[in-house]
């Protein structure tokens, strides 16, 4: 039986190191994700059954450091674990590797942060 080709080390643009490290920091931020989504979902079942109001959750957040704290790394968990997911498929789907790949990636999580950011400026705010 043959191994998946994702156990199996692709040729990349970057050096063996920074490949560990991507995996290290994909799998890291799965964790901080599942914890994340947890607490976010418990969240939303709490609000809806006690019948809470877009005006009133958005009444309770705002100017909240706390919950600014948390969105700030629920954002940050995502902007790292996705694009290294992305970058994973598409290696093993189209083959696409090199600079050009990694700038794509590093765009897509730019974007994932910034836009993020933004909601959570508008949750808090």
């Amino acid at each position: 039986m043959s191994r998946p080709s994702s156990l199996i080390l692709q040729p990349s643009s970057l050096s063996r190191r920074t490949q560990v490290l991507l995996y290290g920091a994909q799998r890291a931020s799965a964790a901080v994700l599942a914890v994340c989504v947890l607490v976010h979902l418990v969240t939303i079942i709490y609000a809806v059954r006690n019948g809470l109001t877009a005006a009133e959750i958005l009444a309770r957040t705002s100017g909240s450091i706390g919950w600014a704290a948390f969105y700030l790394i629920f954002v940050a968990a995502v902007a790292v674990h996705a694009p290294i997911g992305v970058r994973n498929v598409l290696i093993e789907t189209t083959g696409w590797r090199g600079r050009s790949l990694e700038l794509a990636i590093m765009v897509l999580g730019i974007a994932l942060a910034a836009i993020g950011l933004r909601a959570i400026y508008a949750v808090v705010a």
